[in-house]
């Protein structure tokens, strides 16, 4: 349920504010909105000043909203309100209200960005733990214990950023990823991984095959934190608990019970733990997550770390307030430019259809990014918030890149595109986006039941 509340949380915010935008630009261009609902379906609240202002709604169904505005392609238009309606506007008018959907998620991504690098991301420091043999890692002379800095010259200051920008690189066809990593002696050197073609398009192999893993103690596999709603918590896992044996196979680190939590999502594990001086038998089903396009086992319980320790594997990156929204601007940038390749590389063939995700990945991201607070629920909302931007300014008829398209095409011929032409177009616009989310919405089953 807090999976689901979250999903609906992110996509009535960010749909909101795309609607936003169309809304402001409309009002601030003349033409005449006659209804602005956060949500759809029946209204349960609405207010409007008089019979001829905009009505506002809060409308039952939280997934968005819409912008109703004076229009005759949609039907008989009052003669008072004929020099207000949206058809009847310069075409400079019509793309600035179009465009301004995709542009406000943009602009949004770059204030909780902002808000991120000001309050500060709190990551694991992107040390390198043990590097297996015949591994990308290990053939581009990664060492255990040096610490990524950057990634194709951009800073890395946590362990999710290193594994992000080299996902990205991947993703968007690059050959190799530079790689730049001081040692203990505070040197610097340059690394660069090879990228194969064949694992470009596979992420799962990828990761895989890529062999890096951030360095961590050798901790006992003493449990600190259950989070309510997870499989420890069902179990009866609790703070102060030692995992002695999982299914008779003796567990001495931590790191080991992760793997092997990891390595059977959906399947029951006999687990003995040790509780005060009393061993104790336990069933555990580990949740089944997508991680990077990999399925794993996750059952929502953390190590026990001692204060100090967790201190020196932890980095808190924060920068001032105007520092801050470069960096947010420099982020939306990044993330934009990678969405946009990626889509590229997938129409092309070049990259694999399973790097789309669906509504059942989204809301599982979301679900567990609000778990892990406030700044990370508000980073995977930056992240969402570009993707659908980007996806609204392609292209295609029915999204507002075909739209713009449409105005294109007027602005060179004079004259604007017949309706006939158009309803066309978006008929076989809203196929090929019926037919995405049917792919995606199948990658995700994959996911869920593999």
């Amino acid at each position: 349920m807090s999976t689901l509340f979250y999903f609906i949380v992110a996509i009535g915010i960010l749909v909101s504010f795309h609607e936003f935008g169309h809304f402001w630009v409309a009002r601030k261009t003349g033409v005449k909105v006659l209804k602005f609902s956060v949500g759809f379906g029946k209204v349960i609240w609405s207010y409007q000043k008089s019979p001829a202002s905009t009505e506002y709604a809060i409308s039952a169904i939280p997934l968005g909203g819409y912008v109703k505005m004076v229009d005759e392609r949609e039907g008989k238009v009052a003669d008072e309100d004929l020099p207000f309606a949206f058809n009847r506007q310069p075409l400079w008018a019509r793309s600035a209200i179009v465009a301004a959907g995709p542009l406000f998620n943009l602009m949004l991504a770059v204030l909780f960005f902002w808000i991120v690098l000001f309050i500060g991301e709190t990551g694991l420091r992107p040390i390198i733990g043990h590097v297996e043999p015949d591994t990308l890692a290990a053939e581009a002379g990664l060492l255990e214990g040096e610490e990524i800095v950057a990634v194709n010259q951009k800073n890395t200051a946590t362990w999710a950023e290193v594994i992000e920008s080299i996902f990205s690189a991947a993703m968007t066809g690059r050959e190799s990823v530079d790689v730049t990593v001081k040692n203990i002696d505070e040197q610097q050197h340059s690394r660069l991984i090879n990228l194969p073609e064949e694992l470009r398009r596979e992420p799962d192999k990828l990761y895989d095959k890529l062999g890096l893993k951030p360095w961590m103690p050798q901790l006992r596999p003493v449990v600190g934190r259950v989070l309510e709603a997870m499989p420890a918590a069902d179990a009866g896992l609790q703070p102060g608990d030692l995992i002695v044996a999982a299914n008779g196979e003796a567990i001495n680190t931590w790191m080991q019970w992760v793997e092997y939590v990891q390595d059977r999502p959906g399947t029951a594990i006999a687990l003995t733990i040790e509780r005060q001086g009393v061993q104790l038998s336990l069933e555990i089903t580990p949740q089944k997550v997508v991680e990077n396009d990999i399925t794993v086992g996750k059952i929502g319980a953390a190590v026990e770390i001692p204060e100090d320790l967790m201190a020196s594997l932890q980095v808190r990156n924060d920068l001032p307030l105007w520092p801050a929204l470069t960096g947010a601007v420099s982020r939306t940038i990044f993330f934009s430019t990678a969405t946009l390749k990626m889509m590229g590389q997938m129409i092309l063939g070049n990259a694999s259809v399973k790097n789309l995700s669906g509504p059942i990945s989204i809301a599982q991201f979301a679900g567990l990014s609000a778990e892990r607070g406030f700044v990370e629920f508000l980073s995977f909302l930056a992240k969402v918030s570009i993707s659908l931007g980007v996806l609204n300014l392609l292209p295609i008829p029915v999204l507002d890149g075909g739209h713009l398209l449409f105005f294109a095409i007027e602005a060179i011929k004079g004259s604007p595109v017949s309706e006939k032409f158009q309803v066309a177009l978006q008929q076989v616009g809203i196929l090929l986006l019926l037919s995405l989310m049917v792919l995606a919405l199948f990658l995700d089953l994959e996911r869920l039941f593999q």
